[in-house]
């Protein structure tokens, strides 16, 4: 006989209603733009990146040197997983995600530098029994679903609308102004600093 949900112990509401958040929390953490370094910088250098793609692992610790020692920037991630890394490639890009679904913006960095502290590179991914050192039930419960592939999907679909097919690239944004500036390749810490200056003028079109 089919029980009626209304019917439910005054005691299991608080815990049903717990849940509900917890899914709704859960459904919307893929939905976030990973950031590192302060949220209200003016600038914002947004990083297509492969994570198997060995230019972006040697870059990666340049880049957030660079951001931390310049407050007046942060650093947003944009998976771009490239067809020649996966499955590599997107397996670990899952992994960011998850990372960042359950810990947070924190957590998904940290989640990247792992990773490329780890991969072989180059499409060879991470060695068999590699699992990240802060894994829990949850996020191995999260890897072992497809949740994280849309927004991994969709963040490739957007650069491939935007005409970014390689990695490392870097746009750079201008909260201020609205500016824009891309940079391809593993631009070095005087270029970084020049395209500052360049979308900081206060007048000159700098769209690419």
């Amino acid at each position: 006989m089919r029980q009626n949900w209304l019917a439910w112990p005054k005691i299991l509401w608080p815990l049903a209603f717990v849940l509900i958040l917890l899914v709704g929390l859960l459904a919307r953490s893929f939905v976030h733009l990973p950031r590192h370094g302060q949220t209200d910088a003016r600038f914002t250098v947004v990083e297509y990146a492969d994570l198997e793609c060995p230019y972006c692992q040697a870059y990666f610790p340049i880049l957030k040197r660079w951001i931390d020692a310049n407050p007046e920037v942060n650093w947003q991630w944009h998976h771009l997983p490239l067809g020649m890394h996966e499955p590599a490639t997107t397996r670990e890009a899952r992994m960011a995600e998850c990372a960042g679904a359950v810990g947070g913006h924190v957590a998904f960095w940290q989640a990247v530098g792992w990773i490329y502290l780890h991969t072989r590179s180059d499409g060879q991914g991470l060695p068999g029994d590699a699992k990240l050192p802060f894994q829990t039930p949850a996020l191995q419960a999260c890897l072992d679903s497809t949740r994280a592939d849309a927004v991994i999907h969709a963040e490739a679909e957007d650069a491939a609308r935007d005409a970014i097919a390689a990695t490392p690239t870097l746009r750079l944004v201008d909260h201020q102004t609205a500016k824009t500036l891309v940079l391809h390749g593993p631009v070095d810490e005087d270029v970084l600093l020049s395209a500052i200056d360049m979308l900081a003028k206060p007048s000159g079109d700098t769209q690419p």
